[in-house]
C-alpha cells in the first residue's frame, strides 16, 4: 500500500517506521514547510494519507487530500465538531473517505468497549456518581483530550442519569489547579492533568459512600497509537465513506 504522511512530528515518524515494517511504501511526506507537496504526483499516487497535525490545520489538510482523490486517516482532535456537517456531506454525498478517531490505540478501543458495557451495568445503581480524569504530557494544549471527550460521550449514551459533560479541574505542569469539581448531578465532570511526558492516562471513576470502582487505560508510549493508525489505513484502503474505530473493531 502507498501511504502519504501529513504531519511529520513524533507521531508521524513513528507511523512511518511501523508502516515500512509492515511492508508499506511512504510515497509523500508533507509538513508545515512543504505544503506545495499536496500538488505533487507522488501525493496523488497514495492509497491513503495519514494525517496527524494541529487542530487548526486538520480540516484544510483533509479537504486538500480529498481534492486529489486520496483517502484520509486522521488522528487530529479538537476540530471535528466544528466541521462535522461538512465532513458528513463530503463522505456521504460526494464519495470521499475519511477514517477519524480520537485515539487509534487497540487498547483504547478495548477500554472504550469496557466503558460502554460498565455504564450499562451502572445504569441500575444510582448510588454511584461518576467522573473522568485524563492525564497527558505538558505539550498537549487542549483539554479535555479528544479521547476523554469520546469516552465521556459514550458513557453518557449508556448512563441515563448523565446528560452532558463539562470541564472540571485542570492541573497545570507547575502544579497549579484551576476550574472546579462542582457540577450538577446530570453533568459528567472531566478533570485534566498535564504532567511530564505522559503519553496518556484515562480513568473512569464510579464513587459511592460505600466504595468506588475505577477502570483505567495507561499508555506506556506512542507505539500503540501509531500501530493503530497504520491498521486503520489498511482498513481504509479497502473501505469507503465516513469510518471510525467501531467499523474496524466489532466489539
Amino acid at each position: 500500500m502507498k501511504i502519504a504522511l501529513i504531519g511529520y512530528g513524533k507521531m508521524g515518524k513513528m507511523i512511518e517506521k511501523i508502516a515500512i515494517e509492515r511492508g508499506h511504501e511512504i510515497v509523500s511526506i508533507i509538513d508545515i514547510d512543504n505544503q506545495e507537496a499536496f500538488e505533487s504526483e507522488a501525493f496523488a499516487s497514495a492509497d491513503v494519507a495519514i494525517e496527524f497535525t494541529a487542530p487548526q490545520a486538520a480540516y484544510g489538510n483533509i479537504v486538500r487530500a480529498f481534492s486529489h482523490g486520496v483517502k484520509v486517516v486522521s488522528g487530529s482532535t479538537a476540530w471535528i465538531s466544528q466541521h462535522k456537517a461538512d465532513i458528513e456531506h463530503l463522505c456521504n454525498e460526494e464519495g470521499k473517505t475519511l477514517f477519524w478517531a480520537s485515539n487509534y490505540s487497540i487498547g483504547v478501543a478495548i477500554f472504550s468497549a469496557v466503558n460502554r458495557y460498565l455504564a450499562k451495568i451502572m445504569n441500575g445503581f444510582a448510588q454511584y456518581d461518576v467522573f473522568e480524569q485524563e492525564t497527558h504530557h505538558i505539550h498537549k494544549l487542549d483539554h479535555p483530550s479528544g479521547t476523554g471527550i469520546t469516552l465521556a460521550e459514550e458513557l453518557i449514551d449508556n448512563l441515563d442519569r448523565k446528560k452532558s459533560w463539562a470541564v472540571g479541574t485542570l492541573t497545570a505542569p507547575d502544579g497549579t489547579v484551576s476550574g472546579t469539581t462542582e457540577t450538577t448531578p446530570e453533568v459528567l465532570r472531566i478533570d485534566s492533568i498535564r504532567s511530564g511526558e505522559v503519553p496518556g492516562i484515562h480513568s473512569i471513576v464510579y464513587d459511592s459512600v460505600a466504595d468506588s470502582i475505577t477502570i483505567t487505560h495507561d499508555a506506556h508510549n506512542r507505539q500503540g497509537f501509531a500501530l493503530g493508525a497504520v491498521l486503520a489505513a489498511e482498513f481504509t484502503a479497502q473501505h469507503s465513506g465516513l469510518l471510525t474505530i467501531s467499523d474496524m473493531y466489532k466489539f
